[in-house]
């Protein structure tokens, strides 16, 4: 099958973003990736053992037509549309990536030493996407919504909170690929 289009450029990309962001605010609706997984969660029951999951899931049913969209859409465009462009990196981060036991540095999106199903049997794997995944659902919490919600609702709402926490999400972002990255790998 033939691919009909590439990646969407940021002109494009950007102004439809901006649109949905319009409509979100018009009706009074939140949007972030987070607020998929506690609707998810109040709608199967969470809330006979925790008070936080105790909410009208009813009025929050968008949010998993979000998701379910996200999810066919990924299906959708990976089946299908996938080209076979890569992310375009620097000669020296490529090099960088190579060092750290990547071997095919910036010829993929996701590196199979870390999303290939086989690296799930390397317990180093295992603990670093278990603290991490740890680590973002309590950020989650604690912040009172994910980078999408914060980034592009909050930000959209000029909401204070939400700048601070994207500074932050930026900070651990850096701190992560600058001095964590190399202590973790090569695997």
């Amino acid at each position: 099958m033939e691919v009909l289009f590439s990646f969407w450029p940021w002109y494009v990309a950007g102004p439809v973003i901006a649109l949905i962001m319009v409509f979100l605010i018009l009706y009074g609706k939140r949007f972030g990736v987070s607020s998929n997984l506690e609707t998810a969660c109040s709608m199967l029951g969470a809330g006979k053992i925790s008070d936080y999951f105790k909410t009208d899931w009813k009025s929050q049913k968008w949010n998993l037509v979000f998701i379910l969209g996200a999810l066919l859409g990924g299906f959708i465009s990976r089946q299908f549309l996938m080209t076979n462009e890569t992310s375009h990196i620097s000669v020296e981060t490529s090099a960088w990536l190579t060092n750290l036991g990547f071997k095919n540095a910036g010829g993929m999106f996701l590196p199979e030493e870390i999303f290939a199903m086989d690296s799930l049997s390397n317990p180093k794997v295992l603990f670093v996407l278990s603290i991490g995944g740890f680590l973002v659902g309590f950020g989650t919490r604690y912040a009172g919504g994910c980078t999408s919600g914060h980034a592009i609702s909050g930000l959209s709402n000029l909401q204070l909170p939400s700048l601070v926490a994207v500074i932050g999400f930026f900070i651990g972002g850096l701190v992560m690929a600058h001095f964590l990255f190399p202590l973790i790998f090569p695997l």
